[in-house]
């Protein structure tokens, strides 16, 4: 879409009635959601993949959950 036509499908949105301009509003909003979301997904699942592949090459240490619960713990009591 060009420029001229952006402003064009603007102008015209912003002289509908108000709630025709929330439900365009929505929709662009929603649109851009959908992306952001797929592009979230994407680096969330490249980030479980080189954690995984750490973990698999021994190159990540893990900690039990045991050990981060008690460590958690004992700082939250120092804190208080």
């Amino acid at each position: 879409m060009t420029t001229a036509i952006a402003y064009e499908v603007l102008d015209k949105a912003l002289r509908q009635p108000e709630t025709d301009r929330v439900r365009i509003a929505e929709a662009l909003i929603a649109g851009l959601d959908a992306q952001s979301d797929r592009e979230i997904e994407r680096a969330w699942q490249l980030e479980i993949d080189k954690r995984l592949h750490e973990i698999d090459t021994g190159t990540l240490k893990c900690i039990p959950w045991e050990d981060v619960r008690d460590r958690l713990y004992r700082n939250a009591d120092v804190q208080r």
